[in-house]
């Protein structure tokens, strides 16, 4: 039987197998071995012959997004992950986030097979094609081997209609695509008016829920049917998310969103809506608990009892605040999703490693941050951070609110620029950067851990 194992030579890593090459595997033959790139090929070969390196679906088990912009940060990701009871959903990252940082879905697929192989972890991953919002990036993640996806519709969103007088709602209402909702505007006040698990539902409310949300439903059903029709019948996970809109999501308008999915007959296991206070990037939330934890809670409430279905937490890394009261008000149906944080614990290690580059680094982002800032939503302030510190001090600079900030969204131009030489400091780092994430990750999981 063929044995495998992940080795470093002067050429970078490889995949050794010792005896006969097995079906798929392209390599050289070397000393009674056979060396293997880490290729799509090989990575597509791993997969069939070790089943568990291998994406699976997740269904409602609790689970954390552990998103890797850099392709590096599994094994660490796995180190937090056997410590706590969440489920980790490892292959993850939007369109957006690949587009910047010149992956395919292909890569970040590949990356967390390899990832898992190297850790050797055996109890199952996820997958997340994130932030989907149309056909052919569908298609394109279908075909790397995906089963989960997260579907965005939150262009189709119109959040004027969460202020708009009542003629103009009314107006909107009558346009709003009936035919691909498939319903009518009589049979939906039939269904929504009166009381609901979200309170007694007025015709204003009803109002501005179809129409801040009804296009965005029409979108969202017609690229779930697009994912249904490409799985062919393979099981998989779907999540909806309308979180990066400009107004929060009330619990109305969460039972509004949720109900016309059910009715819509849409297979989803998790949903995420704009709670209110700000979720910033690469921060803790900002905004007062009280008022989120009363909130949140009814929002939890409808979800376990519509469905049950996950909420799941988007620019979820770095909220410690607020993680108490998601476990404690969610229970087993929450999904943490964490992008960037990854990123900016890298940038921890170089700082900690190799001083000078970080320096160059920190001041290239903050000439970018202007630019980059702009499809984010953030608040850092570039002139708040001091440049004026010894080699020692420069790791707690990624505990600093604006610096941690603004490296956390500069990461596509930070990467065209140094992308070379970050790779070769996380290589020639690697235990010290998997032990970062561990403890950072620990600090994640931790409060969602449910009591022996």
């Amino acid at each position: 039987m063929a044995q495998f194992s992940l080795i470093k030579t002067p050429a970078g890593r490889r995949l050794r197998i010792e005896g006969e090459l097995p079906d798929g595997f392209q390599g050289e033959a070397q000393g009674g071995a056979w060396l293997c790139p880490l290729d799509a090929g090989n990575a597509a070969a791993l997969r069939r012959h070790l089943p568990w390196t291998a994406p699976v679906p997740v269904g409602l088990r609790k689970s954390v997004g552990c998103g890797d912009r850099l392709g590096l940060a599994t094994p660490g990701h796995l180190l937090a992950v056997r410590a706590g009871d969440m489920f980790p959903v490892l292959a993850q990252q939007s369109i957006r986030e690949m587009t910047r940082s010149r992956r395919t879905p292909q890569q970040v697929l590949d990356d967390a097979t390899w990832g898992v192989f190297e850790a050797d972890y055996r109890d199952g991953f996820g997958s997340d094609a994130d932030h989907l919002k149309n056909t052919e990036s569908i298609d394109r993640c279908i075909a790397a081997g995906y089963i989960g996806f997260t579907l965005d519709p939150g262009d189709h969103v119109d959040n004027a209609a969460h202020t708009d007088d009542p003629a103009a709602l009314q107006a909107k209402y009558a346009a709003l695509p009936w035919d691909a909702l498939e319903t009518t505007p009589n049979d939906l006040r039939q269904r929504y008016l009166g009381p609901s698990l979200a309170g007694a539902m007025s015709e204003q409310m009803l109002l501005r829920a179809a129409c801040k949300y009804g296009p965005a439903l029409a979108a969202a059903v017609q690229l779930a049917r697009h994912i249904a029709a490409g799985m062919d019948g393979r099981p998989y996970d779907l999540e909806i998310s309308v979180d990066e809109t400009e107004t929060p999501t009330s619990p109305a308008e969460h039972y509004f969103i949720a109900s016309e999915l059910l009715r819509l007959g849409v297979p989803f296991q998790g949903l995420a809506p704009r709670f209110v206070g700000r979720f910033e990037k690469g921060v803790d939330y900002i905004g007062d608990l009280a008022a989120f934890e009363a909130d949140f809670s009814q929002h939890a409430h409808i979800a376990r009892e519509l469905g049950p279905y996950k909420l799941s937490i988007h620019s979820g890394s770095d909220k410690f605040s607020i993680y108490p009261i998601i476990a404690r008000h969610c229970g087993e149906y929450v999904h943490l999703k964490t992008a960037g944080t990854s990123w900016v614990e890298a940038l921890r290690v170089i700082a900690q490693c190799e001083p000078a580059l970080f320096r160059e680094i920190l001041a290239f982002a903050l000439d970018c941050y202007p630019t980059d800032r702009a499809s984010y939503h953030v608040s850092a302030v570039c002139e708040r951070v001091s440049y004026d510190l010894d080699d020692a001090g420069l790791p707690g600079l990624l505990d600093h609110f604006d610096a941690r900030q603004a490296l956390h969204v500069t990461f596509g131009s930070v990467l065209d620029r140094f992308r070379e030489p970050i790779y070769a400091a996380l290589s020639a780092h690697e235990d010290t950067y998997y032990e970062v994430l561990r403890q950072h990750f620990n600090r994640h999981i931790g409060p969602f851990v449910a009591p022996a």
